[in-house]
């Protein structure tokens, strides 16, 4: 039976990765079933630190930046609920995804100053006007906003520039994000993020951590599975026992 404990989950995940952005409606879904029972923390890994090495290692022999680009294309063909620009990758190549992770880190900063303490949703987030669950913080709207500035507008989300538009478009303040970026604030928390994937043994992207690191799950995991792995917690609250070897 579930209780009044909350479920707390590490989301990490590169913010030019595909799977992360097909994952975004699986969260939503948890939310909308479990609503204050989980409360997700969204942190990153390196999967494009370096974009052209990490295509060309895994894409030179299979028609490099075009063969990736099909292959994006042919993951996302699988979702209705995803839009992919039809040059992704073609005419628009992110440098790295390690200063839109900054970015998001100094926009968390920024807002929870502002907050005086809380990393409030964004008033100007469009997930967050209408009838869908609420993002739990600017950080997750901003990084839904990335998301979609890049994989279905075709914007270089790696640029300052998109990056100041985006947090216009957030209503979030420009100079407060930047000063969150100059005070080395934000790199900290990132750097915080790249030692726990080691530390944790993340995989890649999306990666779910639960129960304090015992449960992870990788990859394009579907719904229930997740939803499996959260009821369990709720039902066992003393995870002592969880275990007989």
């Amino acid at each position: 039976m579930a209780d009044d404990r909350t479920i707390e989950i590490e989301h990490f995940a590169d913010v030019l990765c595909i799977w992360a952005y097909i994952g975004e409606i699986r969260l939503a879904q948890v939310r909308a079933e479990f609503g204050a029972q989980v409360r997700f923390t969204h942190r990153f890994c390196s999967v494009f630190g370096d974009s052209a090495r990490r295509i060309e290692s895994r894409w030179g022999d299979k028609g490099g930046i075009a063969g990736f680009a099909a292959h994006v294309h042919e993951v996302a063909a699988d979702f209705d609920h995803v839009q992919v620009h039809p040059d992704i990758w073609q005419t628009v190549r992110p440098v790295s995804s390690a200063s839109p992770h900054l970015f998001l880190h100094a926009v968390a900063v920024a807002n929870a100053d502002a907050e005086g303490g809380q990393d409030r949703p964004a008033p100007g987030c469009l997930k967050c006007s209408g009838a869908e669950t609420l993002c739990q913080s600017a950080l997750e709207c901003a990084a839904s906003a990335l998301r979609h500035a890049f994989f279905r507008d075709n914007r270089d989300v790696s640029t300052w520039a998109v990056q100041a538009e985006v947090t216009e478009e957030l209503g979030l303040d420009v100079e407060a994000v930047r000063a969150a970026l100059n005070s080395g604030a934000a790199h900290a928390r990132l750097a915080g993020d790249y030692e726990d994937v080691a530390r944790l043994h993340i995989q890649g992207s999306p990666t779910l951590v639960l129960d304090g690191g015992r449960e992870r799950l990788y990859g394009n995991v579907g719904f229930r599975v997740i939803e499996a792995n959260i009821q369990e917690l709720l039902r066992v609250p003393d995870r002592s026992h969880a275990s007989w070897c």
